[in-house]
This record gives structure tokens, sequence and C-alpha cells, in this order.
């Protein structure tokens, strides 16, 4: 009886908003608005095409290998974000030094600059012909219009998620926790491995999955890199425009479909693992 009266008195605890029932309405309301009202039309236009026609389109040869080099390249990139995001972050909280804010604002320009600029101007530096790419050829490192070109242009487009979730939590540490950890007589690497990285978890997690998401759907940046091979270097979100541009509604929706639903049970499970872990902590 206790429990479940602390329970009721935790529900009815004052708060700044309105109540649970008025919010969470206008929440639900907004979310079915944006998110739900989209998707359930996709999900209309599939069930209209049969099932045969839906397995036919969305599994087509064609079809896997853009989910498998969409998918493939979003999570290498979000692996190289997860560890050079955390470095980048570090570095910002941790120490001063001359034009720390003009790195601060690199982080943040690939979420004001236009993708297709940011494309065109990693094609310029990656190409055989380009500034980087002509001392890279001759060692027979092909980076343009190839998996590795769209990795690069996920990793820049990807950065600041990372960077940007980590920043706050490696903040609310302070070096603080560092010089406790090595009074108690633990080293460098323990203090980071036992005490500093445990922490920041989370965050790195999250900003991971959240550059994972970006980098699946990801169409500007890529498109000029990849060189849109079919089968080789043509991504999902090409292969869905190329299927509008033709006017096969169905396909595209189709394809979309199946990408929707895949990256929806990663996200679930990358999520279901993030709650377990916390669950388990606090207990």
């Amino acid at each position: 009886m206790t429990s479940i009266a602390s329970r009721k008195y935790r529900w009815r605890t004052p708060s700044v908003l309105p109540g649970f029932g008025l919010t969470f309405g206008f929440s639900l309301a907004w979310l079915s608005l944006i998110v739900l009202i989209p998707l359930s039309t996709l999900f209309l236009k599939s069930a209209g095409m049969g099932w045969h026609a839906f397995l036919e389109v969305g599994f087509s040869p064609r079809a896997l290998a853009a989910y498998r080099l969409s998918f493939g390249t979003a999570a290498a990139a979000a692996l190289v974000n997860a560890v050079f995001g955390l470095l980048v972050a570090w570095v910002l909280v941790r120490y001063r030094f001359p034009g720390k804010g003009v790195v601060g604002a690199l982080v943040d320009l690939p979420f004001a600059l236009p993708t297709a600029v940011a494309g065109i101007a990693l094609t310029a530096l990656y190409a055989p012909s380009g500034w980087v790419g002509q001392y890279l050829d001759p060692l027979g490192i092909k980076v343009a219009f190839t998996a590795t070109g769209i990795t690069v242009a996920l990793v820049f487009i990807g950065l600041p998620f990372v960077v940007r979730s980590v920043e706050p939590v490696l903040a609310d540490l302070g070096k603080d926790v560092e010089e406790a950890s090595a009074t108690l007589g633990a080293n460098r690497f323990q203090t980071f491995f036992r005490v500093i990285f445990p922490a920041i978890l989370p965050a790195l997690f999250t900003g991971a999955a959240m550059a994972f998401a970006r980098g699946v759907g990801e169409y500007g940046s890529v498109i000029f890199i990849s060189g849109n091979m079919p089968g080789k270097t043509e991504i999902a979100p090409l292969l869905i425009v190329t299927q509008l541009e033709q006017y096969a509604y169905d396909g595209a929706t189709a394809i979309a479909m199946v990408m929707m639903l895949i990256s929806f049970a990663v996200l679930f499970a990358l999520n279901a693992l993030q709650s377990a872990r916390r669950r388990r902590l606090g207990a």
C-alpha cells in the first residue's frame, strides 16, 4: 500500500507545466500530426501494392545492394564519429587554447552548410584529380566514387551529433572527478575507463545513434562523391529518387517502407540496450 501511495504521489507532484493528462494529450496530438499521420500514408500506399509486388520491388537485387551500402556506410561512419567525436569533445571541454571558439563553430558547420555543397567540396578534394585524391590515386587508394567516399561524407555530416551529445556530460563531470580518482591511486588509464567513460557512455551512445540515423537518410552530400553506380555505389535514398523520377511511385514507396522498418528496428534495439544498461546501473 505504501508503494502504491508513493507512486500516486509522484504522479500528482506539482510541476511548472500543466497536468500529465493535458501535456500528454498535446504531445500525442503533435506527434501524430508530424510523424504518425505521414508514416501511416506510407503504410497505406505500400499495402495497396500487394504483397508480391512489394517484395519484388522492395527486395530486388538492386534495392538490397543499396540497403547494404546505406546501412553499412552509416554504421561505419557512426563508429568513426564515436571515437573522434569523443576526442574533439574532450579537447573542447578540458583545454583552453587560442581559436577555441573557431573550432567550436567548425564543429557545428555541417548543421548549417547545405549538404550538396559539402558533397561538391568533398568530391573536389578526393576525386582522382582533386587536391588530396591526386596524391592518393598513385598509391592505389580510391576515395571518391567508392563506399569509402560515402563513409567520409557521412563522417562529415555526423560528427556534430556526437560532439554536442558528449560535450555537456563531460563539462558536468569536471576535473575534480579525475583528481579524486588520482588520489585513490588510479592511473590515467583506470581513471578514464572506470570513472569517466561509464559516465559519458550513454551520451556517446546517443550521439552515435543520431549520427547513424542521419547517415542512413543522407542524400545531398553523398550523391556527388558516390558515383551513383547501380549495385555498387548507389545509396537507397538515391534509388527512391530515381523511382520517383520514373513515376514509379509504388516502387519508391516500397523501398522507403523497407528502409523505415529497418531503421526503426535498429534504433529501437539501440534504445532498448541503452535503457537496459541504465536500469542495470541504477540497480
